[in-house]
C-alpha cells in the first residue's frame, strides 16, 4: 500500500504505552456526533499500531516524539482519534511510570471496573500532574469536531461517570487539577500557556499568517513545561493543496527533509497513507485506490458513495484526490503533475558499473541546490548521484556547497560508467567546467560545442524550451524511468511552469521560495544530452537485463 513514515532510530512497539492506551481508549471512550454517536470505540488493527507508534518511548522511558502527524483520507474519524488522545492524555496514564516485572496491574482510581495487567518489561502508566490540552480549531465560534467529541464522552460515555470532571462547552475542568480548553486563531490569546498536549485538527486548513503563528505559539509553550511532563502535540488532517503554504504542508517538507537526511534531531512521527490512481475515469482502479487510501477505515465508509462524490461533475477532479485519496496533487501551474511523474517510477532498475550514460548537471553557490544527475543512455532511466542541498535548521546558517564533494562525485561517475556526454549549466561554476572539459571531454561522444563541450547555459531560452518540452513528453508517455527518490521527485514536483516568447519554461513557485528544482534541471539536461547521444547512435545496444550492455 502506498504509505509513507518517518519513525526515529530503535522505534519498536515492544517499548510503548500504546498497549495501555488502547485498552483505556476501548474501554472508556465513544464516538463523537455523527452516524455513530455514542458506540464503543473500537481500534482495529491500523489505528491500535497507530497509538502504539505515538506512545513509542524511549530505552529511559521518555516519548520519541513530541509531534505526530497523521494523514489520512475524509471520513477516517481522524478528528474522533485526536479527541481520544486528548482524554487519555487528560485522564488516563500516559506517562511512563516505571517497567514492569510481570502481573503487575493498573486500575482506574475511579472505581470504573477498568483494570490492565502488565506484562513482564512492558512500560507501565501515571496520570501527568496538572494537564493542559489545548484543542485547536481553525474558526472563531468554532470549537471544531476533537472538542465536540471530547464534551460528549464526559457528558454522555463512561467518562460521564469520573467525579468532579466540569465539562462545559468552552471549557472542561478535570478532577485532580488541569483543564481541556478549546482556541482559536488569535495567537495573543495562546501566549503564557503550559501545554501537555495540543491537538491540531486539520493543518491543512492552517494557511494563513493568523493561524500559521497561532501553531507556532502552542507548539512553543510545549516547551514551557517541566522534563516529567514529557508535553507533545498531534497533527490530523487530509492531505494539503500545494502551494497554500499550510501547516501541513510544512511538515511535510519537514519530514522529506529528514529522509533526505537534511534535518536532524526531530522528534516526528510521520505516517501518511493515500491511494494511487493514474486516471480516475478508471473506476476498477479509482475503487482499488480508494481502498488503499482508507485502509481499516473502509470498514465504515461507502465505497459506492466515495465513488459517486469522485465521479459528481461539480467536485474537482484535485479536490478528490486530496479529499478521498488522500494524495499529492500538483498545483494549477507545475510543469508536472505528481501521477505520471509517479507512473514512471520503477525501483527495479538502477544504474551499474560501465553502464552508458549522459549526465547532467545545474549549481549554485549557497541558497539554491546543486545537482548532478545521470541517464542511462539505451533505457532513458535517471538516477539522482548527488543533490548537495542547504540543512534545514540552525545548519543551514551560512552553508554553502561542498565544492570538492560535487567535484569527487563528477569524478567518481566517469570512474564508474561510460560517460558519453555531460550538459552543465556553467553559471556559477565557470571554473569546475573548464576543469572537468580538461580532464574528461576527450572521452565524450556527444558535445554541447566543440570548444565546450560540457557548457549548456539553460538561459538560452529556445533551447531551454525545447528540453523541457521533451522532458515533459517523456513523462506523459512514460517513455523514461526514475527510481523513485525523494529528492528528485520533489525537485521536478516543485517546478512551475511559465509562459515566455519561445515557449514554456520552468522556475520556482518565486524567487526565494525554499522549495528547490535544480535536481529537475539537472535531470532535464542528462535527458536532453541522452537524445543527442541517441540521434547520434551512441549507446544503443539492447540489454538482456539491468545491469550492462550487450
Amino acid at each position: 500500500m502506498p504509505r509513507r513514515r518517518v519513525r526515529a532510530p530503535g522505534h519498536t512497539r515492544r517499548r510503548s504505552l500504546g498497549g495501555l492506551a488502547n485498552e483505556w481508549m476501548e474501554y472508556f471512550t465513544v464516538h463523537g456526533p455523527g452516524d455513530v454517536q455514542g458506540q464503543p470505540v473500537v481500534h482495529v488493527d491500523e489505528y491500535a499500531g497507530l497509538v502504539y507508534d505515538a506512545y513509542a518511548l524511549n530505552d529511559a522511558g521518555r516519548r520519541l516524539y513530541g509531534s505526530v502527524f497523521f494523514s489520512r483520507p475524509k471520513g477516517c474519524d481522524k478528528s474522533g482519534l485526536g479527541s481520544r488522545f486528548c482524554l487519555f492524555e487528560g485522564l488516563g496514564p500516559c506517562r511512563f511510570a516505571g517497567w514492569a516485572t510481570g502481573n503487575e496491574v493498573y486500575v482506574d482510581p475511579w472505581g470504573l471496573g477498568f483494570e490492565y495487567r502488565y506484562s513482564a518489561g512492558e512500560a507501565m502508566g501515571q496520570p501527568v500532574r496538572s494537564p493542559f490540552i489545548r484543542v485547536m480549531a481553525t474558526e472563531e465560534q468554532q470549537t471544531g469536531n476533537v472538542y465536540d467529541s471530547i464534551y460528549l464522552n464526559l457528558t454522555e460515555g463512561p467518562l460521564s461517570e469520573v467525579p468532579r470532571v466540569d465539562a462545559g462547552l468552552t471549557r472542561v475542568f478535570l478532577p485532580d487539577g488541569g483543564e481541556i480548553r478549546p482556541s482559536t486563531a488569535s495567537s495573543s490569546a495562546k501566549d503564557g500557556g503550559k501545554e501537555t498536549h495540543v491537538a491540531l485538527d486539520e493543518t491543512h486548513l492552517y494557511n494563513t499568517p493568523e493561524l500559521k503563528r497561532m501553531r507556532d505559539t502552542v507548539v512553543r509553550n510545549l516547551a514551557k513545561r517541566k522534563r516529567a511532563a514529557d508535553p507533545w502535540y498531534a497533527e490530523l488532517t487530509t492531505m494539503f493543496a500545494p502551494g497554500q503554504d499550510s501547516a501541513a504542508e510544512d511538515t511535510y517538507r519537514l519530514a522529506e527533509a529528514i529522509l533526505e537526511g537534511r534535518a536532524r534531531r526531530q522528534q516526528l512521527l510521520f505516517d501518511h497513507r493515500w491511494g494511487e490512481v493514474d486516471n480516475l475515469a478508471d473506476e476498477d482502479a479509482l475503487r482499488a485506490g480508494l481502498i488503499e487510501a482508507y485502509g481499516d477505515a473502509m470498514a465504515w465508509m461507502d465505497l459506492d458513495g466515495l465513488v459517486d462524490h469522485v465521479y459528481d461533475p461539480r467536485n474537482d477532479p484535485d479536490d478528490s484526490r486530496r479529499y478521498y485519496l488522500n494524495s499529492v496533487t500538483g498545483t494549477k501551474d507545475a510543469w508536472i503533475a505528481p501521477a505520471p511523474w509517479a507512473a514512471c517510477a520503477d525501483a527495479t532498475k538502477s544504474l551499474r558499473d560501465r553502464d552508458v550514460v549522459t549526465l547532467g548537471f545545474d549549481g549554485s553557490i549557497n541558497e539554491d541546490s546543486t545537482a548532478l544527475v545521470a541517464c542511462h543512455v539505451a533505457e532513458g532511466h535517471l538516477a539522482l548521484l548527488g543533490c548537495w542541498e542547504k540543512p534545514e535548521g540552525p545548519e543551514g546558517e551560512e552553508w554553502q556547497v561542498d565544492r570538492e564533494a560535487v567535484d569527487a562525485a563528477v569524478a567518481a561517475a566517469f570512474a564508474r560508467y561510460t560517460v558519453v556526454g555531460m550538459y552543465a549549466d556553467p553559471a556559477h561554476w565557470q571554473d569546475y567546467l573548464d576543469k572537468w572539459n580538461n580532464e574528461f571531454a576527450h572521452r565524450l561522444k556527444v558535445k554541447a560545442t566543440t570548444a565546450k563541450p560540457m557548457e549548456w547555459w539553460t538561459n538560452r531560452e529556445r533551447a531551454m524550451v525545447a528540453a523541457l518540452e521533451r522532458f515533459e513528453e517523456a513523462v506523459r508517455d512514460a517513455r523514461l524511468s526514475h527510481d523513485g527518490g525523494h529528492q528528485l521527485t520533489r525537485h521536478v514536483l516543485n517546478a512551475r511552469r511559465r509562459i515566455r516568447r519561445s515557449g514554456i519554461t520552468i522556475a520556482k513557485e518565486h524567487p526565494k521560495s525554499p522549495k528547490k528544482i535544480d535536481a529537475a534541471m539537472a535531470a532535464t539536461l542528462a535527458y536532453e544530452c541522452r537524445a543527442d547521444a541517441v540521434a547520434a547512435g551512441v549507446g544503443q545496444r539492447r540489454r538482456a537485463t539491468w545491469g550492462g550492455t550487450l
